[in-house]
């Protein structure tokens, strides 16, 4: 009898479920569960993203003690799969919930009676070879993405060749997805990307940046290794880096001051910061700039404060000015980050658009699911597309109105350029934004000071 067998005769196995969205529960399971013989994982759960339920964490990602990979079940299922498989822990793992959120699914873990559990620091944390600058946010939408291409435009300026590795988005083929390298614009079709992924890769392509992503973050980080002096971790939502930091970022919205200590796991991210950028400084109301001020000093005082704006640019005010107007915003940061509005709506508002139409009498299908599930979206429409069914129907939605004669124009202040993916089918334009730093210190005094540049 080897002493694997004699342990898992003298002491079972704890099943275990895993709560997540497809990113940081595969991230738990590779790390922490895949090759540990006192837990077995009987089941993930999906919640956030569509039709990912149904599907199975695959045997080639799973390891040996899962021969036959992992079912996928829907969130709902969980109670019954506590009972039904004699589960003895449930661990969530997925991001941008408030605290209460939690704690309710904690209460019904227990009440079906299993231990609830939540993973961090080292157990679920990877060391690279290269420095580590993470950059995270308290919530989905504060700007994480131009921070990271702040950052990488000051350490390449210096000389330094820099891989961004960004959060996981595996909605497909998970196995085909466990590493994949992000160079060109045609990466993004050879990897079959959602909305989602290319709003976050298409900007970085773009400005010329090495990108990786996948499902496997250790097999991720020892290839982009191989190509960087400094590794950049982009994350995702407000989830925190899956990789130890020699230095941490993280982005702060005046807009929705006081979520930085309500939402999980941004409050974590808060408390682990080197640095807190404020974005979004402008027409801020003074109230709310002053609770994130405290906030951050009663929570974190030793952090270095970078004050910052997100200027947007408009490829052709023309299109906006006078005309009816749809505004597409990017989808998460409407959906459970919980924005009411985005870089189009500033933009309809700054260049006079005579109004900005509700999409919601001709969203279809899972466009109008979405409106249906989040009430609080504003008068917009959010670029939803996890996969091509949806894509459709976010195309279905834009023609409906166009059809009718509801708009004249359709502002995009999503981060792609969404007219290479549906048709239109009336004059739109784009709307960029970068991060700009208001005074000092800067994140290049800050580079300069960690010795980054």
């Amino acid at each position: 009898m080897d002493r694997k067998t004699e342990r898992n005769e003298l002491c079972p196995r704890q099943k275990v479920v895993i709560m997540g969205a497809a990113g940081r529960d595969f991230h738990n399971f590779n790390t922490f569960f895949r090759k540990n013989p006192a837990y077995e994982v009987v089941a993930f759960t999906a919640a956030q993203i569509p039709d990912i339920e149904g599907r199975r964490y695959p045997p080639e990602l799973s390891g040996e003690l899962y021969p036959d990979g992992i079912p996928i079940h829907v969130e709902q299922a969980l109670p019954r799969l506590i009972k039904d498989l004699g589960v003895d822990f449930v661990v969530f793992a997925y991001s941008d919930v408030s605290h209460s959120y939690v704690m309710h699914r904690a209460s019904l873990v227990n009440a079906a009676g299993a231990s609830f559990m939540l993973l961090g620091g080292p157990a679920v944390t990877l060391t690279s070879s290269k420095p580590v600058i993470a950059v995270c946010a308290v919530r989905t939408g504060c700007g994480k993405s131009q921070t990271s291409r702040r950052i990488i435009d000051l350490l390449q300026a210096a000389g330094k060749r820099v891989v961004a590795v960004r959060h996981p988005m595996p909605y497909g083929d998970l196995a085909k997805q466990r590493v994949q390298r992000y160079a060109e614009l045609s990466d993004l079709e050879d990897h079959d990307c959602t909305i989602e992924e290319m709003e976050e890769y298409e900007p970085h392509i773009a400005a010329g940046n090495l990108i990786y992503a996948g499902v496997d973050y250790e097999a991720i980080l020892r290839e982009a290794e191989k190509e960087a002096d400094i590794i950049i971790w982009d994350g995702g939502n407000n989830d925190t880096s899956f990789y130890r930091a020699d230095l941490t970022v993280v982005v702060t919205d005046p807009f929705r001051a006081g979520d930085e200590l309500d939402y999980h796991p941004g409050e974590t991210n808060l408390r682990l910061a080197d640095v807190i950028v404020i974005n979004k400084l402008g027409a801020v109301p003074p109230e709310k700039l002053a609770l994130l001020r405290k906030n951050i000093r009663d929570t974190n005082p030793e952090a270095v404060v970078v004050e910052a704006a997100s200027p947007i640019f408009v490829d052709d005010p023309a299109v906006i000015t006078g005309k009816r107007v749809l505004v597409i915003e990017d989808g998460p940061t409407l959906t459970h980050g919980g924005m009411k509005f985005g870089a189009g709506t500033a933009a309809a508002e700054r260049f006079g658009a005579a109004a900005a139409v509700d999409p919601r009498r001709w969203a279809v299908g899972s466009i109008a699911e979405t409106f249906e599930m989040h009430p609080g979206i504003g008068v917009l429409l959010p670029a939803m597309g996890y996969g091509s069914a949806q894509v459709k129907d976010l195309e279905a939605t834009v023609k409906g109105m166009v059809k009718d004669g509801a708009i004249d124009s359709v502002v995009v202040g999503t981060p792609i350029d969404l007219a290479r993916l549906i048709e239109i089918g009336c004059p739109s334009t784009r709307v960029r934004y970068e991060l700009q730093e208001l005074g000092r210190p800067n994140l290049e005094d800050v580079l300069r000071d960690r010795a980054f540049i």
